[in-house]
């Protein structure tokens, strides 16, 4: 992860509507997420944080709650940058 630069767009490429998720009873969006970047509320809600996101599409996959995640890649020259060193 050393060689990795996160660029971070003002437009998120993940969006997450946490209404939506209050419904759902699995959550896996949490779990999956192979960089943690989801978090549980006390409310059943979900938190996320965008800024470091692998842009793996492993939350949109999972996600069992159609609207609750909208997933796009990010604008050009922002997100994951691998530098090969």
């Amino acid at each position: 992860m050393a060689t990795v630069e996160f660029r971070v767009a003002e437009r998120p490429h993940i969006s997450v509507d946490s209404r939506v998720c209050e419904g759902c009873s699995t959550k896996a969006c949490v779990t999956a997420c192979p960089a943690d970047l989801f978090a549980l509320t006390a409310d059943g809600g979900i938190l996320f944080n965008y800024e470091q996101c692998f842009e793996c599409g492993t939350c949109y996959m999972v996600c069992n709650e159609e609207g609750a995640i909208s997933w796009s890649y990010p604008d050009g020259g922002m997100g994951v940058v691998f530098h090969h060193g």
